[in-house]
């Protein structure tokens, strides 16, 4: 028990179950429901994932997908069947593409809340749940198509069903483990056996509890997990059988491993190496890699201090703890919470470390390391709840609340360089209009070759403010005056409210983000084109990517019903043999794959001749298109850094 308290200091009274989830669900649906709608899918692997769904629904094939007509077949399938039933409920639409992971924000949301509150109190629930809906890794990589959100929530169903059920004594329960984990496989491949395997057999070990292994159920857990898991890499196994005699990693026309070398030698073992072909992705730099955490788990990130700080004043009991309470039932029950937070602390401690360092190893993007960010959202939300509630309790297990009022402090200085810096922007621009197209702005400096997903982020100048004056203003305001005034909540002893007006002035500059990205949607989407196309078009007319298909894949899956499923010609080699057509190269060597692929004779022959042809280039490929098709070309639309052209004048 802490000593009395002055009524300045006294804890204030968590808001109860109802007026918590009141909370969570206002913030869902301002910062991630809202932002369904816009902007239009983007290039790249949003559409591209997309049209993969739009396959599926097209074809009936839910085994083999396909992109823009060719196998595309390097990816789990969960993410596109979820798509594919979500197109199927609301319609092919941005809102329906993005559904799945904002639910899955949701869900995550929901179980972050669940575990913190068990484990300490409805505070750290409410906290928890808190950092899921308002940091910013889980926002930004939420934007697009990618299952990091959905992974996240089935390794953390996966954790927890395997803790509460040896808890609780309820070993029936570790099947829903084994279902998750299965589906998890389903999601994202090998990584998420290895992520939870690696956090669980050594909490096992440590804690005592691998003595328990039957309740774990490995045999019926097992059947379950291959009934879920296996039918499909069967199925799509038999169906993608290797053509002829590949020599080596790289395919060429005709010759091509079969499924279970790409899939899981190739896409598994040699992307860890950095050798998977093609070579189109990229590594963080070691000190980069680190420090971005402290970005993706912004604002809560300012507590991870906090965090460190317990467990370094704890070193010496960490383990004494855990086998304190190795134990078997029955227990005295004042001991259950007590033991659940501690073995709540390892679990998710072992887990996280685990995967931060595999993918410091590894080649990794920047939101590789997702499924970390809930364990870690927890444990922040555990300490920061524990030492707000316990302010002048200095035993073991809390720390004075000067690491949290100093937290506090940094954040309200961080929010006046925040200002200052988007102040300075707008005043950078304010003598230029409004701009509606920022790619115009742009310093294009292709940061990482653009093959990491914030490389566009170091594109922006002080004249692209010019198209961002309301987010812009809006993050301002709301960086100036939050952290001000949660600093001064801090030091009136209203910690809960202090830590709540973190979580809104993060949810304000969310929502302030999203309108700026929609800005960039000009850039970021080709879907204008693609309107342009259906209205001045016909669905005989040919649709030409100069480059990658990734490069217009927004105009592909927009125009995919207009062209009744017809895929867009690509000007690459086919089966390219230096990395061209990355996504597309290697179901483009099976022979049966559809001829989409132009050499650059076959389009200067074709140019012009039979139905309209419609062609996009983008950067560098537009020079070289001006060059090939010198004099034959006619204008119709530029946006950004991207043309649009047709063979013929249109009527």
């Amino acid at each position: 028990m802490s000593t009395p308290q002055s009524s300045q200091s006294r804890p204030q009274a968590t808001p109860s179950a109802l007026a918590t989830w009141l909370i969570f669900l206002a913030l869902f649906f301002t910062v991630y429901f809202a932002s369904l709608f816009t902007p239009p899918l983007m290039d790249d692997v949003d559409a591209s994932h997309a049209q993969t769904a739009q396959h599926i629904i097209d074809s009936g094939n839910w085994i083999t997908t396909q992109t823009n007509g060719i196998r595309y077949i390097e990816k789990p399938p969960l993410p596109f069947w979820l798509v594919t039933i979500s197109y199927k409920l609301f319609g092919e639409n941005s809102f329906a593409t993005h559904l799945p992971n904002a639910l899955a924000i949701l869900s995550l949301t929901w179980l972050a809340w669940l575990w913190a509150r068990r484990a300490w109190d409805a505070r750290a629930g409410l906290y928890a749940g808190l950092a899921v809906l308002t940091s910013i890794g889980p926002f930004l990589f939420t934007r697009f198509i990618i299952p990091e959100s959905i992974l996240s929530l089935l390794l953390l169903i996966a954790l927890y069903s395997l803790l509460t059920s040896l808890e609780d004594n309820k070993p029936a329960r570790v099947y829903w483990a084994w279902a998750a984990l299965a589906l998890a496989l389903l999601i994202k491949g090998l990584i998420a056996p290895v992520f939870f395997f690696g956090g669980v057999i050594p909490y096992l070990y440590l804690s005592g509890q691998a003595r328990r292994w039957r309740d774990l159920k490995p045999l019926t857990g097992s059947l379950l997990f291959l009934a879920i898991a296996a039918p499909w890499h069967i199925l799509v196994g038999l169906a993608n059988r290797g053509e002829g005699h590949p020599v080596g990693n790289i395919p060429t026309l005709g010759n091509v491993h079969n499924w279970w070398y790409f899939y899981f030698i190739n896409e598994h073992v040699f992307r860890f190496f950095g050798k998977r072909y093609p070579h189109d992705y990229n590594k963080l730099p070691t000190l980069a890699y680190w420090l971005l955490h402290l970005v993706w788990l912004f604002p809560w990130s300012l507590f991870l201090p906090a965090l460190f700080a317990v467990a370094w004043k704890t070193r010496r009991t960490w383990l004494p703890q855990l086998r304190h309470y190795d134990q078997p039932f029955p227990l005295d029950p004042s001991a259950l919470q007590p033991r659940f937070r501690v073995r709540t602390i390892w679990l998710l401690s072992l887990f996280s470390a685990f995967s931060l360092l595999f993918f410091s190893i590894s080649t990794n993007q920047e939101y590789y390391t997702f499924p970390v960010w809930p364990p870690l959202f927890i444990l922040i939300a555990g300490v920061l709840a524990n030492t707000e509630e316990h302010p002048r309790d200095h035993t073991a297990a809390t720390i004075p609340i000067a690491w949290i009022t100093n937290a506090q402090a940094v954040f309200a200085v961080i929010g006046i360089f925040v200002a200052a810096a988007l102040s300075w922007g707008l005043w950078d621009s304010r003598a230029l209009p409004f701009v509606p197209d920022i790619g115009t702005l742009l310093a294009h400096r292709a940061v990482g070759n653009y093959t990491l997903s914030m490389s566009h982020f170091f594109d922006l100048t002080g004249p692209s403010f010019a198209a961002l004056r309301l987010p812009a203003s809006l993050a301002a305001v709301a960086f100036l005056l939050g952290p001000a005034i949660g600093w001064w909540l801090r030091r009136k002893g209203k910690h809960l409210a202090a830590t709540i007006s973190i979580a809104l002035t993060s949810a304000v500059f969310l929502i302030a983000a999203h309108i700026a990205f929609a800005r960039f949607s000009p850039m970021l989407s080709s879907e204008r084109m693609a309107e342009t196309i259906m209205q001045r078009g016909t669905p005989a007319d040919t649709f030409i990517i100069m480059g990658e298909q990734s490069d217009a894949s927004s105009i592909v899956y927009y125009t995919h019903n207009f062209f009744h499923g017809k895929p867009a010609d690509v000007v690459l080699p086919r089966c390219g043999q230096h990395g061209e057509g990355s996504t597309l190269l290697w179901g483009s060597c099976y022979t049966d794959a559809p001829d989409i692929f132009l050499s650059d004779q076959q389009l200067a022959t074709t140019w012009g001749t039979g139905d309209r042809k419609w062609l996009f280039a983008q950067d560098t490929n537009q020079l070289k298109a001006q060059h090939l098709l010198a004099g034959r070309l006619y204008l119709v639309q530029t946006v950004a850094d991207k043309d649009l052209w047709t063979d013929r004048p249109l009527p």
